[in-house]
């Protein structure tokens, strides 16, 4: 079965900022919303002129605050495709009060153009009319400081103690630093998932917190990785596995320390 398509290249779309309406009511069809049955589609024009599509995502027997909203869906799918700026997007209902700020961390977030379908109208109007009295990056850090979409690096390595030694791996699995399984299958020993989660918590926009932190998950879910910065003032670590759980309960779960200081492996 394939899978659906989330990226269209612009020799498929000639995109125009109007054409992203008709997109809206089809994308619809791609969210997964359990437990409020309520179907959200953004879908925006990157600066490269690729289309991209963001639903929103809500998780069984989980609090909705758990919950991806559409708006965060798609920008989050620009970061992962290289994509530097978001230009315009239509969504089918009005952006909440959290995805109007969200979209502030973006940098020249104030020309952004937004199409609401649920308006009835093919108006679209700039985020700044959304959220008049901003708050964002340029009122906490100094120009310069890297926005979400742009390029940065956390510096961040991994300590002595992520490492996994085959012979202590049952004291490791009792250990909060060690990997822990959701309580069904093996523990996931894969490089490949721990470095790819390390690189995406290098590449974690977490300016307020300073508490970047990556996940990886292998293509069926059946192993996940967290890696999160060692001392760091917030944990992700109980929310990640909660969310597995909901997701693929038979998937292993670990979770590692790095560190941004001089004690490197």
């Amino acid at each position: 079965m394939d899978r659906p398509g989330f990226v269209i290249e612009p020799i498929e779309a000639q995109p125009t900022a109007q054409s992203l309406a008709s997109l809206v009511d089809s994308t619809r069809t791609l969210a997964r919303p359990p437990i409020s049955n309520f179907r959200v589609a953004a879908v925006g024009l990157g600066s490269s002129g690729r289309i991209y599509v963001g639903v929103n995502l809500e998780f069984p027997g989980l609090p909705l605050h758990h919950s991806v909203h559409a708006e965060q869906f798609l920008v989050t799918n620009l970061l992962l495709n290289g994509e530097t700026s978001l230009t315009s997007f239509a969504v089918s209902a009005a952006p909440c009060g959290h995805c109007r700020q969200f979209l502030q961390e973006l940098r020249d977030s104030e020309n952004i153009q937004i199409l609401i379908i649920s308006d009835n109208n093919d108006q679209f109007t700039p985020l700044s009319d959304f959220l008049p009295h901003r708050f964002g990056p340029l009122d906490l850090f100094p120009e310069g400081s890297p926005f979400l979409l742009e390029p940065r690096n956390n510096g961040l390595k991994f300590t002595t103690r992520t490492r996994m030694d085959r012979d202590d791996e049952d004291e490791n699995l009792r250990s909060n630093n060690g990997a822990v399984c959701n309580g069904h299958g093996t523990v996931v020993d894969d490089e490949k998932l721990k470095i790819a989660a390390l690189e995406a918590a290098n590449a974690s926009h977490a300016p307020y917190s300073g508490s970047p932190s990556g996940v990886a998950l292998d293509d069926e879910i059946v192993g996940a990785v967290l890696v999160e910065k060692e001392g760091a003032p917030v944990r992700q670590e109980e929310t990640a596995r909660l969310l597995m759980r909901s997701i693929s309960a038979t998937c292993s779960f670990q979770a590692l320390l790095c560190c941004s200081d001089s004690n490197y492996v």
